[in-house]
């Protein structure tokens, strides 16, 4: 088969990674991709937001298989357009994709499934919205409505920060995605993600993950779109999940079906677990970044028919094959990020690294220049490793750390502190 990735992210690294394996990938092509893809696979300069552009750039390469990575494209309809002439594609209809594009919209679904969750209020007027934050207090949490790149959500400790927060939005910083806000109660307990497959009919869970989303050590600092994550995540037991499935996730998938827009592709539910029971933080509609890095890394070549199946409408007949391993990334980044950064810095040592089925760095933001990788983004490499326990997974992936030379960098060193 002919395969095409949409995306230039570690994400799509890691499943043109994983593609790369199945023995039914004759080509792949990943559009635009980057300069650690461009090492695996074709890599294309087409607008990915353009569904007319990728449709006929599919008829051009007689591509067979879509697999969409961000979440961009699939709100822009992307997959719709794919779907309507003709191809086979990874990813949900612009209609489904709004349990990510919009806070409001999920809310909403969730209520009508009974899907537990935060108490909300959804707002467009920005003194209605100051009032709701000074009526509730704090801590609260502040969430632009639309896609803001993972960082249109503020856990506010104040009520000045709440306030400031809705501010910041109204004014423009998340862009149009802030025009609209969601305000939620906050939730105690621990975050951990939970990926699910959908055909529009069958849900079939995949895997686990516990993301790290602060800056700091010890979760301090800021939102970044992920500092890092592992595969399992521990807090997310057996019975947690089963749970979560039966009360959250297969009640969405229903109310979905039942609206006429039901749900293809990967369903990442964000889950805060507290004495035993999860409630839903965020769906998101394709896989987590860096979370998929550690999935791929433990699903491998099977990856590729699970996603094939989802397309087909054929996921009662299939099952997922775990190891009984551990994987962890380590993000390392460009000094300042999240905020203002330079790119354009030379990376070194990763010719040097070894590549295997338990150790593989992949590239998130990087350029190919002279012979050289060049820093090129925010979040610049995933270092990923795979560990018959999480410290073993997490000893591998610094070591890897430990051998890239980029001075202009930097990664938190306690990546999966709270399952070690």
């Amino acid at each position: 088969m002919n395969i095409l990735i949409l995306g230039s992210g570690g994400r799509e690294h890691s499943l043109a990674w994983a593609v790369l394996q199945n023995p039914k990938c004759d080509k792949l092509i990943v559009a635009p991709g980057n300069g650690g893809i461009a090492q695996i696979a074709d890599c294309a300069s087409l607008d990915i937001m353009d569904g007319g552009k990728v449709v006929t750039f599919c008829e051009q390469n007689a591509i067979d298989f879509v697999i969409v990575g961000p979440e961009a494209p699939l709100a822009a309809g992307v997959a719709d357009d794919l779907r309507g002439a003709g191809f086979k594609v990874f990813g949900p209809s612009a209609a489904a994709a709004r349990l990510e594009a919009s806070k409001a919209f999920t809310k909403e679904i969730c209520d009508a499934a009974g899907a537990p969750t935060a108490a909300y209020g959804h707002f467009t007027d920005r003194e209605a919205a100051r009032a709701h934050v000074k009526a509730q207090g704090a801590p609260i949490v502040i969430k632009a409505d639309g896609l803001a790149a993972g960082k249109g959500v503020i856990i506010a400790e104040t009520e000045a920060e709440a306030l400031a927060a809705l501010d910041e939005m109204s004014e423009g910083a998340f862009g149009a995605a802030g025009a609209e806000v969601v305000i939620e109660e906050f939730m105690s307990g621990e975050e951990a993600s939970f990926f699910v497959l959908c055909d529009g009919e069958t849900v079939l869970p995949i895997g686990t993950a516990q993301d790290h989303k602060r800056v700091g050590e010890g979760d301090q600092g800021p939102n970044t779109g992920g500092m890092g994550a592992y595969s399992p995540a521990p807090v997310l037991t057996e019975e947690i999940a089963e749970r979560a499935l039966e009360e959250i996730i297969r009640p969405t998938m229903a109310e979905m079906a039942r609206r006429g827009t039901p749900y293809q592709g990967v369903l990442y539910a964000g889950l805060m677990i507290e004495a035993g029971r999860a409630r839903l933080v965020e769906y998101n509609v394709r896989f987590g970044d860096p979370e998929c890095q550690v999935l791929m890394m433990r699903l491998g070549a099977q990856a590729f028919d699970l996603m094939q199946a989802a397309a087909e409408g054929r996921l009662s007949e299939m099952r997922v094959n775990w190891a009984e391993d551990h994987a962890l990334t380590v993000v390392m980044a460009a000094e300042g990020y999240p905020g203002a950064y330079e790119k354009g810095s030379v990376i070194g040592g990763l010719e040097a690294l070894p590549e295997d089925s338990a150790r593989m760095v992949f590239h998130a933001g990087t350029k190919r220049e002279s012979g050289r990788f060049l820093a090129a983004g925010g979040r610049v490499l995933n270092v990923t490793a795979r560990g018959a326990s999480l410290k073993e997974a997490q000893d591998r992936a610094y070591a890897m750390v430990d051998g890239i030379d980029w001075p202009e960098g930097f990664c938190r060193r306690d990546i999966g502190w709270r399952g070690v």
